[in-house]
This record gives structure tokens, C-alpha cells and sequence, in this order.
């Protein structure tokens, strides 16, 4: 797995816009990106209410056992994972090889809808992240490895014309 691209303020704005688009036509609570490993990229929406990290974490875990029984039903993959509780609902999607995009929503809320407008944003967080990739070719971030006490080296400003 070769890893995510650096991201750059530029690349943050357009996260940060796919996320929110996201909550507000959905309806979502929370909206977050996810490194496939479990560290958390970027989060939107009622952050304070869950246990991110936490949740993030069981996430990735939880689409790599997915993944791992696509494989023994010869599937190449579940590109989306929808789990329903009685107050809130759970739907991963598949960003690319690295990212996983993990929206919370109230039960009460169409999964359809929410995995509609998911899909819309997965599509434009894969293409800027693609992007990221073209503008730093053979580099990318390592997050489970990297120190969460000092995240200084993960973000850097915007390229310079």
C-alpha cells in the first residue's frame, strides 16, 4: 500500500467542503475520513458527541475483516458498509486504497440517501486526493506510525506559483 499523498491547505479545503456538502444535503451528524490503518484524516459535524478516534480505529478494523470476507466470496471488495443500530447508523465507504470515508446519521434517516450523497463525496475526495499524489509523486504520509503529539510534518501550506 504505498499510503496517502501529502496534503497541503489546498487539499484541507476541499476535505473540509466534501465533508460539510456531505452532512447538509444527508443530513449526517458526523462525517469523517479515515486512514485505512485507523488514524483519523479529517472529521466534520457533532465530533464532540462520539469518540473519534475510537471509532475510527474499530472502523478500519471492522472494513478489513469486510474486505477479507469479500475475498472468500470471490468479490474484489465491499466498496460500502452500512450498519444499523436503534439511534444511529453507520456507513463506510471506500475512498481508494487508503482512505475510508465513515459518516454517523440517526437511525431514523434513509441509508439510501445518505450512502447517495456519500458516494458523491468519496468521488471528490479520491480525485483531490489523486491529484495530491500527481503533485508529489512517490511520497506519501505514514499516519499509524506517525507521533500524534507532534502532527507537524503531516500538513504543509499551500504550493507557491
Amino acid at each position: 500500500m504505498p499510503g496517502l499523498p501529502p496534503i497541503i491547505e489546498e487539499d484541507v479545503e476541499l476535505l473540509n467542503s466534501a465533508l460539510d456538502e456531505l452532512l447538509q444535503k444527508s443530513e449526517a451528524a458526523t462525517a469523517m475520513l479515515i486512514d485505512k490503518g485507523g488514524p483519523v484524516i479529517n472529521q466534520r459535524g457533532a465530533v464532540d458527541q462520539f469518540d473519534m478516534t475510537t471509532i475510527a480505529a474499530l472502523a478500519a478494523g471492522s472494513f478489513c475483516a469486510t474486505q477479507a470476507i469479500a475475498e472468500r466470496l470471490g468479490e474484489a471488495n465491499f466498496a460500502n458498509i452500512y450498519q444499523q443500530g436503534e439511534r444511529f447508523s453507520l456507513l463506510f465507504c471506500n475512498v481508494d486504497e487508503n482512505a475510508l470515508l465513515v459518516v454517523i446519521f440517526k437511525a431514523d434517516l434513509s441509508a439510501g440517501a445518505v450512502k447517495y450523497f456519500a458516494g458523491q463525496s468519496v468521488a471528490k475526495i479520491a480525485q483531490q486526493f489523486a491529484q495530491a499524489q500527481t503533485r508529489s509523486p512517490g511520497e506519501s504520509l505514514d499516519l499509524v506510525s506517525e507521533n500524534v503529539l507532534d502532527v507537524s510534518g503531516v500538513f504543509g501550506k499551500k504550493q507557491q506559483n
